[in-house]
């Protein structure tokens, strides 16, 4: 089962009396600390302004109200009726929640306007004293401070600020209350105090790109006695909370039995590759534009369609109404399948989906039953990340993932130029179980298109080189061409005759990828 995502309405356990661990509410989360966090302790959730500190409180304090738990949200820079505000526009009610809002009423009044400058230690006496006042007067079991940067401000120096939060620390450990408090690291330098004091420290974080939307991830800092997943992982802030996409690890899943080869729908690819697609593996079809990739991806995912099984074809290169209706002119129709549910076809925008939500839309398609997995181009999915290293990386993760699944995927990698040094935006090969090649070749006046097998790691594939064409009828391969030559260089040429070569009976626009 996929763990994170959004929570929405769904159900979590606050709580959960075999672990004796309290639920944060936002289940991706949930899965990163293994199973939630530890009750009685102080936690800090650090994080720019935007990056969802309140919305992730909110959820906190909603998971623990939902079991009858007292819950208590102060705020110190925040009124009431902006934080149920918030509530709403996620479509929370707040009814059993109480809010506890320290925003002085008359904060703009003479005689506040001079300690607003130069805040004293009676104000930060007083305001620490309220909050303790109002602990005692609930006694909640769950606690959110927003935020901490008002004390800062109040404290004046940092060993008068430790020294307030030390008490608070305390003053909570004797109250049974599991605490989340709220910074903006709104402090100047590296300051570490509050890393040091918190038994846990939860770090959100936003970037912005040169296009497209902003990026959100997290990492746990620390957490003090417990094991937890680390590293970044990618969040969205939408309604109903945040959506958490933990970091995809390949060990973490079960490896299921692989090995059987299914057939691509053609007898001719199925001999080329040494007897078809194996699960469990890997297969890179490589290229330049128009040259057939895509029609060879969709003639395998069909064949896994006819044959009863669900597959998911993720496309980022065009729209779906186009390569639905390019696939049925080549007697590829995939619109009845989709009806049936059993393919998923999802079109992609790089420039809007982070790679962690992406590697959480691989899973689902896995957890609904997905056999098959497609990915419509690489180059695309390129952009959405930061630099090669990081797709390399996870895709290697991503595969080994889909291999220990039993999965067959396909990945389709452009490149670049027609004939002669062509070249790839990144090179996958070696992650890949098998490697086809399409290319162009010249002969008799005519441009082509031939295909070739490179690698299979699973079986001993034929070697040699056929010419294809894309009909009606789909992907139609020809005889091996034994005068095909120069492959290896990038200017494959064929020196034969006319006899040798399939005949041309197909028009021009079908020839296109």
């Amino acid at each position: 089962m996929r763990v994170g995502g959004c929570n929405g309405g769904a159900r979590v356990a606050p709580n959960d009396k075999e672990t004796g661990l309290a639920s944060t509410g936002t289940s991706g989360l949930d899965h990163i600390l293994n199973g939630g966090l530890t009750p009685e302790r102080m936690y800090l959730v650090e994080g720019t302004p935007g990056t969802g500190k309140t919305t992730l409180a909110m959820r906190f304090l909603l998971a623990g109200a939902a079991v009858g738990e007292t819950v208590l949200y102060i705020t110190l820079a925040e009124t009431e009726v902006e934080l149920r505000a918030v509530g709403e526009a996620h479509g929370w009610s707040l009814e059993g929640v109480d809010v506890f809002e320290m925003v002085p009423p008359d904060g703009f009044g003479e005689d506040q306007e001079q300690t607003l400058l130069h805040p004293s230690e009676v104000e930060l006496g007083e305001t620490v004293r309220d909050i303790m006042a109002k602990v005692d007067k609930i006694r909640p079991a769950r606690l959110v401070l927003d935020s901490l940067s008002e004390l800062r401000l109040l404290a004046q120096s940092p060993i008068r600020y430790r020294r307030q939060i030390l008490a608070l620390k305390h003053f909570f450990s004797t109250r049974a209350c599991t605490v989340l408090v709220l910074d903006d690291k709104g402090a100047s330098g590296n300051d570490l105090q509050l890393h040091s004091i918190a038994h846990g420290v939860i770090s959100l974080d936003q970037t912005l790109a040169g296009f497209g939307s902003q990026r959100r991830r997290l990492h746990v800092v620390k957490m003090r006695q417990r094991q937890f997943r680390g590293g970044y992982h990618d969040f969205e802030i939408e309604r109903g909370g945040l959506c958490v996409y933990p970091r995809l690890v390949a060990s973490d899943h079960t490896t299921q039995k692989s090995g059987e080869s299914v057939s691509t729908g053609s007898p001719e690819l199925d001999a080329l590759l040494g007897g078809g697609l194996v699960r469990g593996t890997a297969t890179l079809f490589s290229g330049p534009a128009g040259v057939g990739k895509t029609t060879a991806s969709i003639q395998c995912v069909e064949a896994a369609l006819k044959r009863g099984e669900k597959a998911s074809y993720f496309l980022f290169d065009e729209r779906a109404p186009t390569l639905l209706t390019r696939s049925a002119a080549l007697g590829l129709d995939l619109q009845p399948y989709i009806d049936s549910g059993l393919l998923e076809l999802r079109a992609i925008d790089p420039a809007e989906m982070s790679p962690g939500e992406f590697a959480g839309r691989i899973q689902e398609a896995v957890d609904g039953g997905a056999t098959m997995i497609a990915i419509d181009s690489l180059n695309a999915y390129l952009q959405a990340m930061p630099n090669e290293q990081f797709l390399i990386i996870q895709m290697h993760e991503m595969l080994s993932y889909l291999g220990q699944k039993g999965v067959v995927s396909l990945l389709i990698l452009g490149l670049h130029g027609i004939a002669g040094d062509i070249r790839a935006d990144v090179d996958l090969s070696y992650l890949s179980d098998t490697v086809v090649q399409l290319r162009y070749f010249e002969a008799l006046g005519e441009v082509r298109q031939a295909i070739s097998v490179i690698k299979t790691r699973t079986a001993r594939h034929e070697r040699t080189i056929r010419e294809f064409q894309i009909g009606s009828d789909g992907l139609r391969l020809g005889e091996p061409l034994d005068r095909f030559q120069g492959v290896l260089t990038g200017v494959p040429s064929f020196s034969g005759t006319r006899d040798t070569l399939m005949a041309s009976q197909i028009d021009p626009e079908n020839r296109r990828d």
